[in-house]
């Protein structure tokens, strides 16, 4: 399978899935206003229905029942014309009984002999006279004399100019059967007529509801938005690090335990009490460790710095020492070296934890780093340094030195975890008001794992915590903090073969 149609394949299966989710839960995406909404329409929409329904229902059998009122004297009507011509030896005719006297407009009748239709006649709606022959179906025939002669209304649609009928039959002296119909026009207008009267105020109906419900519940529900953008304001507070005054509250008009969204409000305003007095208590807690961290680093320095000078004048008292004891002399100043480091990396991340302000001064970083780029390729000539700068400076506004240690930080990073023959670029741009450093390699790369946490303090990539590379798992951690406190940003993009630290710095303002 190609891979357009395995792309094509992936995106159908994609859009089938959502499809089944939402079949499952149509509603889940809507807002609590909305179905509220919704449901009060729905309501509406089933009532005016239901009641529309019953109303158009109750009129029609209201109509048909007055039209079968009419065609019961109708045909009493025209029976006794009919009988008293029988009585009198005459045969009568359609027109006859539907012009006699007090027969509505409309009356249709039919007589009926030998099983066949033997004359019809109607009197058009709203005319006095003229009977008409009406032009009927070719099941009209059919349909007249299938009719039991029993005198029960039955309607019949008559087909051609007549339409629905409510017809009854009835017998005749002579042995035929006498037809007589009222029409169902005007019946059926009317009950079309309320049908749409009820459909229009169903959906006025609705429409009100829809906007008197949204602005009820709009206003019903305000407590709860309020409540919403408390929660939101302290989503966006940095209750991660530094010193937090969690003072934002639900207002007390929105934490009545009386009502639904009060009792809402109230157990969030407890909730944020106990967040606020468990930040209190880590910043205090935080506090102590940084000033404790501070002061020991402090402290540490003095006797460091005795053990190296002691170290260093034993050595070169002139007096003869044994190989045994020179070694470990040796050892000792490198490990009082290796400790005044550290100690040295945890004052100054104590110092940047306690906001102290770093030198803000114009820097010249294309002279800054490729002098580090010199240093680099000094201190790992089995590697492949390679240097991208403008032709012209670029400059930014911060401590000089911090700056050099952030990016000798990075190069030794760049060194230390790749191997020989690693090919390190160290490049340097200008994008949109920032400077954009980049130290890019082209070695194992860092571990997925170990992506998001590469920049915080005690991070290693070597778990055995081994002394080879002398590493104490706090430069990447100081390289941020620095970056950070100059008003900068820094990230790593890393797949084996490729590696990019990116550091962001506000170039000096023209």
């Amino acid at each position: 399978m190609s891979t357009g149609a395995a792309s094509r394949t992936f995106e159908i299966r994609g859009f089938l899935a959502r499809v089944r989710v939402w079949a499952r839960h149509p509603f889940r995406s809507w807002t609590l206003r909305r179905k509220l909404v919704a449901a009060v329409v729905a309501l509406v929409a089933v009532l005016g229905v239901a009641i529309g329904t019953t109303g158009v229902v109750l009129l029609n059998d209201y109509l048909i029942g007055r039209v079968d009122y009419q065609l019961q004297f109708a045909s009493q009507r025209g029976l006794t014309l009919a009988v008293q011509d029988y009585v009198h030896g005459r045969s009568a005719t359609a027109q006859d009984i539907v012009t006699s006297t007090g027969q509505p407009g409309g009356t249709f009748a039919a007589l009926i002999g030998d099983g066949k239709v033997q004359d019809t006649a109607y009197l058009p709606t709203g005319s006095a006279g003229d009977p008409r022959r009406p032009v009927a179906d070719s099941d009209f025939a059919t349909k007249m004399t299938s009719l039991p002669p029993n005198g029960i209304p039955e309607t019949v649609d008559l087909g051609g100019t007549l339409g629905e009928y409510r017809v009854a039959a009835a017998s005749l002296p002579d042995g035929g059967h006498l037809v007589l119909g009222l029409p169902l026009a005007e019946a059926q207008a009317t009950t079309v007529r309320l049908a749409i009267i009820m459909l229009i105020a169903t959906i006025a109906a609705c429409a009100a509801a829809a906007t008197v419900g949204l602005l009820i519940v709009r206003l019903s529900l305000r407590p709860l938005d309020r409540v919403a953008g408390a929660a939101t304001t302290v989503s966006t507070l940095p209750l991660d690090r530094g010193e937090v005054a969690l003072r934002v509250r639900v207002a007390e008009e929105d934490t009545d335990p009386r009502t639904e969204v009060g009792r809402v409000g109230s157990a969030f305003n407890a909730m944020l009490g106990h967040v606020a007095s468990a930040l209190s208590a880590r910043e205090a807690s935080e506090r102590k460790v940084r000033q404790f961290i501070s002061d020991a680093s402090h402290e540490l320095r003095t006797p460091l710095a005795s053990v190296r000078g002691y170290s260093e004048l034993i050595r070169r008292s002139g007096e003869e020492i044994s190989p045994d004891v020179q070694h470990s002399i040796g050892r000792i100043e490198s490990e009082a070296k290796r400790m005044t480091a550290m100690v040295e990396d945890l004052l100054l991340l104590a110092r940047l934890d306690e906001g102290r302000e770093l030198d803000r001064e114009p820097v010249d970083l294309s002279m800054l780093l490729i002098n580090l780029l010199s240093d680099a390729h000094a201190a790992g000539p089995d590697h492949t340094w390679r240097l991208d700068v403008p032709g012209e400076p670029v400059e930014v506004i911060g401590d000089q030195t911090r700056l050099h240690q952030v990016f000798a930080n990075l190069l030794t990073n760049a060194r230390v975890h790749t191997p020989a023959g690693t090919t390190v670029t160290l490049g340097l741009r200008a994008v949109d008001g920032f400077a954009e450093i980049t130290v890019t390699d082209d070695g194992p790369g860092v571990p997925a794992e170990l992506q998001p946490v590469l920049f915080e303090r005690f991070a290693r990539g070597d778990t055995s915590r081994s002394r080879n590379t002398g590493s104490t798992g706090l430069g990447l951690a100081i390289v941020k903090a620095v970056v950070d406190a100059q008003g900068g940003t820094i990230g790593v993009e890393s797949v084996p073969g490729r590696t990019v630290f990116t550091v962001r710095l506000p170039l000096v303002a023209e």
